[in-house]
């Protein structure tokens, strides 16, 4: 029976999967610290440790570094949240053999043990049929890195409209090039799976990838997440740190909301950019650096220069190429494809056989304005597919609130084609005159944008909901 060991400071994730894991036939005990852990790993050897990153008394590098002192043969998993990713990929390269992000998923979990149990049989039989050479587990882990990287890149759904195969080609453009980009697009539009591909496709997809989120970063703490830090070089540096820009080097940086990053900060960042070198806080010695830049905001960063907000120079700096991810409302062709693939994915999530989704919903999914943009529909396709009994047809009753809602409103708003038909065509009525001349006022504008309707909306004085309802009213095609 193997053994495993569950290393987290939520009492609840330590019960949930020491059953789990125990139902399926492991041995599995549990700490809530770092301290306890190493302790108990002494006294009794562990097939396998399931580590939270971040726990009271250390983190998960340096818990990972402790482990293989004591047996280099435990395999190591990391437990990490979004804006730890970057670091557990790190880790990887520094000998865990993989991580999860949170939420859990207990079938991800238990496939993960089981890869992870595989691989090491695995590597032990080749190692027993040939000689180790120097470096060969750097290589092993660079493979393994590499593969997850890959199984990444085949999730990312392409679309079929000319929004999303333009947007396609703009990132194969840019991928082989050493350009720093710019990712423009509302919250939700999939800017850091934009920065994926375009890692995936550069020179440096075999190095590390690595995502910092700006928009959760303090002042105080910016400069220790982007540069690292010194041990001691402020209070609660109990160990020495590593920075964004040292975890990818070779690699590419993604650094998403870019523009909430504080005036201080942009200087020192603009100075890494030009001298290509970086100081941990509290550290005088300078490390070169080898990094490809990527950086997003949901607001263009040329308005944020103009209001004052983001420096002018860190602006042209990044500026070396820009794409602008069109939001989901305008990609409307494309609906069909990532519905298939996130109820492809829950599927797997929940281990059931959803239901195909009824006309009535489609036609909601086509009217709404989708403000959360793919990540809201990821999000409706999750609730709707947990509320479906398996195999049954999805309706409206699945779906959330406001989306009802708003599509209640819509359809009592919307007069019928017969009677939008009668008013037009009564030249003498004047609501039919009215229409008539919003008819033609929205087409003129529309030719004028080049059928550009964000930019046709603004124009006009209207929301761009409102602009859509008008069209689908006045039987506007466009």
């Amino acid at each position: 029976m193997r053994n495993i060991l569950i290393i987290d400071d939520e009492i609840n994730i330590c019960t949930l999967l020491s059953k789990f894991l125990t139902k399926h036939g492991f041995a599995v005990e549990t700490t809530m610290t770092g301290t306890s852990a190493l302790k108990m790993m002494k006294e009794k050897p562990f097939d396998l440790v399931l580590c939270d990153y971040r726990l009271k008394d250390t983190d998960g590098a340096q818990l990972l570094q402790d482990i293989r002192q004591i047996n280099p043969n435990t395999i190591v998993i990391i437990i990490t949240g979004y804006t730890d990713v970057r670091v557990a990929v790190e880790m990887v390269k520094n000998g865990a053999y993989d991580y999860l992000s949170k939420p859990l998923y207990p079938d991800e979990i238990l496939n993960l043990v089981h890869k992870a149990f595989a691989h090491k049989e695995a590597e032990q039989e080749r190692r027993a049929s040939q000689p180790v050479e120097a470096g060969s587990e750097v290589e092993a882990r660079e493979t393994l890195l590499q593969r997850n990287q890959n199984d990444k890149n085949d999730k990312y759904v392409y679309g079929e409209s000319a929004n999303s195969q333009e947007l396609i080609r703009q990132i194969k453009l840019v991928a082989p090039t050493d350009y720093s980009v710019i990712i423009f697009g509302e919250t939700g539009t999939g800017k850091e799976s934009v920065a994926h591909l375009i890692h995936y496709h550069s020179k440096r997809a075999e190095q590390p990838f690595v995502a910092l989120d700006c928009g959760s970063l303090s002042k105080e703490l910016a400069a220790s997440e982007l540069f690292g830090h010194e041990k001691g070089a402020f209070t609660g540096a109990i160990n020495t740190k590593i920075g964004a820009f040292e975890q990818a080097q070779g690699g590419t940086l993604f650094l998403d909301e870019i523009s909430n990053l504080s005036y201080d900060i942009q200087v020192a960042l603009l100075r890494v950019l030009q001298e290509k070198v970086i100081r941990r806080v509290g550290s005088l010695k300078e490390i070169p650096i080898d990094v490809r830049i990527i950086v997003a905001s949901n607001e263009k960063l040329s308005e944020s220069v103009q209001r004052g907000k983001f420096r002018e120079d860190l602006f042209h700096r990044f500026n070396e190429f820009t794409i602008y991810i069109p939001p989901l409302r305008e990609r409307q062709a494309d609906l069909p494809l990532f519905v298939e693939a996130f109820v492809r994915q829950v599927e797997k999530e929940l281990d059931k056989t959803c239901g195909s989704i009824s006309p009535e919903v489609w036609e909601c999914f086509r009217q709404y304005n989708w403000p959360g943009n793919i990540r809201e529909l990821k999000n409706v396709i999750r609730r709707a597919c947990l509320l479906t009994p398996e195999r049954e047809e999805i309706t409206m009753a699945a779906l959330p609130l406001e989306m009802k809602e708003s599509f209640n409103q819509q359809v009592e708003e919307m007069p019928m084609v017969g009677e939008l038909s009668s008013i037009l065509s009564n030249e003498n009525d004047l609501k039919s005159v009215a229409l008539q001349a919003e008819y033609n006022k929205i087409i003129n504008v529309l030719k004028e944008v080049k059928y550009n309707k964000t930019k046709a909306a603004q124009l006009l004085n209207i929301d761009r909901k409102t602009l859509y309802n008008k069209l689908r009213l006045l039987n506007i095609n466009y």
